[in-house]
């Protein structure tokens, strides 16, 4: 039994990402009835929008589903409480420490699995109660830290006894296998996510992931200490550009509001934010979330079966039978 899969109830371990201004019922529900743990993320929402979309989604599956909860929202209080009258089966939280949220989750059932970008944090949230941690590299889309997600999975996975999910920079089976030898027990995916048919992001911004090639991203904003991947456009360049001459954050901060909006429902491609992972120059086709889904983990058995052959004897040895060890 895998220990993720059986704390949410679900078919495979992996875990949709809480996309801000893009997770929503439609993407949700579709990865959930895919077998996966579809989010919603309430980032930048209103308590009256996250309630409708929780709603939705159970009527579109009726399989467990998630929220995604940035801390620092400004109406986090609220957002807190709507899930906890919707008795959400669990949360996945950013931007911070969930601690002072934990009594109120417990008392009303909701699983907790933060999301850390270090092993201390990681270290805290666990003897706060989290059941998981999703250990998160800056490969990943959106707001990142400062450490990879071959360096940090690993060390997340020796410092907590509770399981780890592994995210940023997998988008095909290669990425779930290799999390997996990490020592990590699910996956949470986000940019692969952002071209599945129920993925109700802009054309424009669809076509941009397709389109993107290994070196089309970059992290802006880590001069005021909030470092965001995106892809490189206009507005990337000119962020950069006054991060290069130590300009006034709120300039910055100023530039760059509303500019996700722009991006998901406008598709403004050159000056929305268009936030995505390294992993989008592998992402070559718009598809279902449910065969983005099982496409990944049957590539990732495959490897498993090709690659791998753990003999009766407990050596390790090739597909062709020549030992690796």
């Amino acid at each position: 039994m895998n220990k993720v899969c059986e704390i949410l109830g679900i078919e495979y371990p992996i875990l949709q990402g809480g996309m801000a201004r893009i997770a929503d019922s439609s993407l949700a529900s579709a990865v959930s009835n895919g077998g996966g743990f579809g989010i919603i993320a309430s980032g930048g929402e209103t308590g009256e929008w996250l309630r409708e979309e929780i709603r939705k989604t159970r009527e579109l599956t009726n399989k467990p589903f998630g929220v995604n909860l940035m801390l620092l929202s400004p109406n986090i209080d609220e957002l807190v409480e709507i899930v906890c009258e919707e008795k959400i089966k669990a949360v996945t939280t950013g931007a911070g420490n969930p601690g002072k949220y934990m009594k109120r989750f417990a008392a009303n059932g909701i699983i907790v699995i933060p999301v850390v970008a270090s092993v201390a944090l990681a270290r805290r949230v666990e003897k706060a109660g989290a059941a998981a941690v999703i250990a998160e590299g800056l490969e990943g889309g959106g707001h990142i830290g400062e450490m990879t997600t071959m360096a940090l999975v690993p060390m997340v996975v020796d410092a907590v006894s509770i399981p780890v999910i592994a995210a940023g920079g997998i988008g095909d089976g290669r990425g779930i296998a290799a999390a997996f030898m990490l020592g990590a027990t699910a996956v949470q995916v986000g940019t692969r996510f952002l071209v599945a048919n129920e993925c109700t992001v802009s054309q424009n911004y669809k076509k941009a992931i397709l389109k993107a090639e290994d070196n089309d991203t970059c992290a802006t904003g880590r001069s005021t200490g909030h470092p965001v991947r995106v892809l490189k456009n206009k507005l990337a360049k000119k962020v950069l550009a006054l991060e290069k001459i130590n300009a006034d954050p709120e300039e910055i901060a100023a530039l760059c509001t509303g500019r996700l909006w722009d991006a998901v429902k406008k598709g403004d491609m050159e000056m929305g934010s268009v936030m995505s992972g390294q992993i989008a120059g592998l992402v070559k086709k718009e598809q279902p979330a449910k065969d983005i889904i099982k496409e990944m983990f049957e590539e990732a058995q495959k490897i498993y079966e090709n690659r791998f052959d753990i003999c009766r004897t407990g050596s390790t040895v090739h597909g062709d039978g020549k030992k690796l060890v």
